[in-house]
């Protein structure tokens, strides 16, 4: 159950610049030699890739566990507009609005990202039975034909949206907060996998979506969630006018 907030507590400035330097990384050196000896692990030159063809993987992992995200995202966003009308609800507010913009926000820009940098999946390529050739994304100039649709991941991104429930506890509930941490990572991680056995996507274009996630998440919680602690009441009254004598 959500809860009015409590004081923040303080967020290291490497949880912001440790992801952003990873990210400005990954566009600035080409991640080629990883990503191509991560994927051979998933592809045979007589079988393709081991996962293209698997239903589970496609109806499952693919199409159900992204549509009960989205489902759930909905409800949130539902819950949010009915805490605007409803006095009992009114303190939940700011958290369901938090997470509503949040998980759609950092889906959004992946999916927007995807149609500006036009890079193609592992399975487009000729080292992997396809017809196109390898440029690294930091290589790409934007008017390349022909285009993909490959960076960052944005199946990954379903899974990593929920990032944005670790910034909803953590003030409230630090270690039930570090524990959904770890099951979002682990989710979403599940999700680049299985799409890495299909071909849809390098280790690179899913450690990109989760950094831009946990940014997008981090962003939010410091616009919409965040709020400065009241100062202590000596400092209060010092700062009060003084009466007249």
């Amino acid at each position: 159950m959500l809860t009015e907030r409590p004081p923040p507590r303080p967020l290291s400035p490497f949880a912001v610049l440790v992801p952003a330097a990873l990210l400005v990384a990954l566009l600035l050196i080409d991640t080629r030699p990883l990503d191509f000896a991560v994927q051979r692990w998933f592809y045979t030159v007589e079988g393709g890739f081991v996962g293209r063809h698997v239903w589970w993987l496609e109806n499952v992992v693919h199409d159900f566990l992204k549509q009960a995200v989205i489902a759930f995202a909905a409800m949130i966003a539902l819950l949010w507009l009915c805490s605007l009308t409803r006095h009992r609800w009114r303190r939940w507010s700011r958290s369901l609005g938090y997470l509503a913009v949040a998980m759609s926000l950092s889906s959004a820009l992946v999916v927007s990202l995807k149609d500006v940098t036009g890079v193609h999946c592992p399975w487009d390529l000729r080292e992997f039975g396809g017809v196109h050739t390898y440029v690294h994304v930091g290589a790409r100039k934007r008017n390349d034909e022909p285009r993909g649709r490959c960076w960052p991941a944005g199946h990954a991104a379903t899974g990593f949206s929920l990032l944005a429930l670790f910034f909803v506890l953590r003030d409230r509930r630090p270690q039930l907060a570090r524990r959904v941490l770890a099951a979002v990572i682990v989710f979403g991680s599940l999700l680049a996998l299985a799409r890495m056995s299909q071909g849809a996507h390098f280790l690179s274009h899913n450690v990109a979506t989760g950094l831009i996630a946990w940014l997008v998440c981090l962003i939010c919680d410091r616009l919409l969630l965040y709020r400065r602690p009241a100062p202590p009441d000596d400092q209060r009254s010092s700062l009060a006018p003084g009466r007249a004598s």
